[in-house]
This record gives C-alpha cells, structure tokens and sequence, in this order.
C-alpha cells in the first residue's frame, strides 16, 4: 500500500467550516431518525404514502441514528459518510419512484453533497483522495 505524500495540515478555518458543513444535515438527519423512533402520526403517515410499511419505520430510524452517529465520529466518518450515501441514495430513488417533485429529490442529493463537502474541508484523509487544488495534466 503507498503512503499518502505529506500534506500540510488543515487551517482551523476550514476545519471548522467542514464541521459546521457536516453537522448541518447531520443534526436534520438525527432529529428525523428520532422521529421515525417516536412515529407520530405524520411521520407514520409520510412514510406510508412514500411506500413503507409501518413496522419498518423504526428499523430505519436505528439505522438512520447508528450511521448518522458514525458519521460524527472522525474515526469512523468516512464509513458513515458512505453509509449515509447509500441512504440518501434510497431516499432519492423513494422520491423519485412516488414523483414527490423536484424539491424531495434535490433536497437528499443536496445532503449527500453536504456531507462529502464537510469531510473534505474536515478530513486530511479525503482531501488527499480528492485533490480538486492540483491542476489537471
């Protein structure tokens, strides 16, 4: 395996820009797992017209919760980072499949974005993997 070349380390403006970036839809990600954990009515509801069935709707809150979590641990980040890619690519594929609108559909691909951009200022690890400051040969 090669060794990542030095990179000089991350200013703390931009770390903490990547943390705000990443705890914006981190903490809307959250309160909707505890929602789906609690189920009032619309919650229940919602979901129902996307399509679940009632009994799923707290599987995927602990889901949503757990990987949500690994997500703002930096030692576990990345992982929930893809984790969370691969829900937000459920909930865009929900969106689309009911033809909820445009809103619902760029709304989750929007939280992807989010997430990935706030572990790139925020992670020395993923910059490195996407190196958007080196000109292109």
């Amino acid at each position: 395996m090669e060794a990542i070349a030095y990179a000089p380390p991350l200013s703390s403006g931009r770390i903490w820009a990547g943390r705000i970036m990443s705890w914006l839809p981190a903490l809307f990600l959250i309160a909707d797992a505890i929602m789906k954990l609690m189920k009032p009515a619309f919650v229940v509801d919602a979901n129902v017209q996307l399509g679940y069935q009632p009994n799923v709707i707290v599987p995927l809150g602990v889901v949503l919760l757990l990987i949500t979590i690994l997500y703002l641990i930096p030692r576990t980040a990345v992982l929930g980072a893809i984790l969370l890619t691969g829900y937000l690519g459920g909930a865009t594929a929900t969106h689309v499949r009911v033809e909820d609108g445009v809103f619902n559909v760029v709304f989750s691909i929007v939280f992807g974005v989010l997430i990935w951009g706030g572990l790139f200022l925020r992670d020395r690890r993923v910059s490195s993997l996407i190196p958007l400051s080196e000109p292109l040969a």
